[in-house]
């Protein structure tokens, strides 16, 4: 193994990653945001958002995974210098990610009964249904924002989406506060004024996008007129094959992770605060393994349409090191800090949380030393899927995600987790092999499929 040959990839992927991996922690924030913010209403409003958040966060991963088709076919047309492939790519992804964000808006809408079956108390409810029925409307922007951005992702120009969340997050902080708490001649809307505040900072970040990439010379060519009669069903087919996958590959792993809240909930409340918090800490590391999953999806794309299948495995491979290297260093951190993180999320100075309080570190530090095996996992199998992604091989990946997440990880976290002593650590240990079991499938698929293309190109 030429490790240098590699390294020398390091610098163009970092380049690559961080604007992406910013943008994402940017989207973190703004649910931090409203949970600082809402938190100061009361538990039972912070309840309403956290149980109205889980069907938009469902739907989000849908929507999202979907629109992750258009980098791939973006980013090998690039390569291809073809530009009215490019152009015909973009517009119709963005009529694509219009009609999904509509759908999901409106089936979540319609999904609001499932929470009387859920056997939350009626105040939560009573305060969570308005709350989803304007985030749910968010999510039409959400989705069209993600249009945009995997075109500019695809033409390896990951700074836009950084830029434009940034301003989502300063119009969203700002809108918060004077809705939430009735600020100047606002009124105080409380839960609903943090709904508002979403939609009307998710409509900015789509405005910002498009008014940033039109004004762009080299990408004027893309934005003139969308002309309905230039939509063909065969480039519509082609980016629905491609979507539909990634979006169930998506929501598998979101619905294990969800299903991991309900099972730490059913053991107790302790247990479900450290779960909170170990997940909090392990998703904000996870968001630099997402940077790397889009630069592998771009730069796999790139080698791809250049033909260049030798040079594709050595790109894929410096991807998966480096974050490899990355994901060991946040395990050493992981370890190191385990009994102290979780301090960060509690109130030590509260006489009265003590007990409480104790027993949530004493939990969660147990399940950072999990994480910190597991985000090693994770941050490989999320890679090999962008690799994968950029193949523009989705369908097997689906069905492996699946056999993981769902055949080994799940069962084994409901059993470890409800009927042995490991309880909450048990859950974790079933999304350490579910995780294990994906990154190992996924690596073995690409190297496979990756070499048995190089050899059927040297052939030619």
């Amino acid at each position: 193994m030429n490790f240098s040959a590699y390294i020398k990839e390091f610098p163009y992927n970092i380049k690559l990653a961080y604007p992406v991996i910013l943008g994402m922690l940017g989207h973190t924030l703004i649910g931090i945001v409203d949970n600082i913010m809402v938190g100061n209403l009361g538990s039972t409003e912070l309840a309403a958002v956290s149980l109205g958040n889980s069907f938009i966060f469902i739907g989000m991963s849908i929507g999202i995974g979907f629109s992750t088709a258009i980098t791939p076919i973006i980013a090998e047309a690039d390569a291809e210098n073809d530009t009215s492939k490019i152009r015909s790519v973009f517009h119709h992804g963005l009529l694509l990610c219009t009609l999904i964000g509509i759908v999901l808006f409106m089936l979540i809408v319609m999904a609001k009964p499932i929470m009387n079956l859920m056997h939350q108390p009626a105040s939560v409810v009573a305060i969570a249904s308005p709350y989803i029925d304007w985030v749910a409307f968010s999510l039409i922007p959400v989705i069209i924002f993600q249009g945009y951005k995997q075109f500019a992702d695809g033409l390896s120009l990951t700074k836009y989406s950084m830029y434009a969340i940034f301003l989502a997050n300063v119009v969203h902080i700002f809108f918060n506060y004077v809705l939430i708490y009735g600020v100047w001649f606002f009124p105080k809307l409380d839960v609903l004024g943090a709904a508002l505040g979403t939609v009307i900072s998710r409509i900015m970040m789509v405005v910002f996008m498009h008014y940033l990439m039109k004004h762009n010379e080299k990408l004027k060519v893309y934005f003139g007129k969308i002309s309905f009669t230039k939509i063909r069903k065969k480039m519509l087919r082609h980016i629905v094959n491609l979507g539909l996958p990634s979006a169930m590959q998506m929501l598998f792993e979101v619905t294990l992770f969800t299903a991991a809240i309900w099972l730490s909930g059913t053991i107790g409340k302790t247990s479900q605060a450290a779960n909170q918090i170990a997940l909090t800490l392990a998703t904000t590391t996870f968001m630099f393994a997402m940077g790397l999953n889009v630069t592998a999806m771009i730069r796999v794309s790139n080698q791809k349409g250049l033909n260049d299948y030798k040079n594709l495995i050595i790109v894929a491979r410096s991807i998966f090191l480096l974050v490899v290297f990355l994901e060991i260093i946040f395990a050493i951190l992981f370890v190191a800090l385990h009994q102290v993180l979780p301090q960060l999320f509690l109130d030590m100075d509260n006489s009265l949380q003590i007990a409480d309080n104790t027993e949530v570190i004493a939990i969660a530090a147990q399940l950072l030393l999990v994480a910190a095996v597991f985000q090693i996992s994770d941050g490989i199998q999320v890679v090999v899927l962008g690799a994968l992604r950029g193949l523009q091989d989705v369908k097997v990946p689906m069905y492996i995600t699946f056999v993981a997440y769902w055949v080994i990880g799940f069962p084994i976290s409901f059993y470890l987790g409800l009927y042995t002593e490991l309880k909450a650590t048990g859950i974790w240990i079933g999304l350490l092999a579910g995780l294990t079991a994906a990154a190992l499938f996924l690596y073995i698929r690409f190297e496979r499929l990756s070499n048995r293309l190089l050899i059927e190109n040297q052939k030619e």
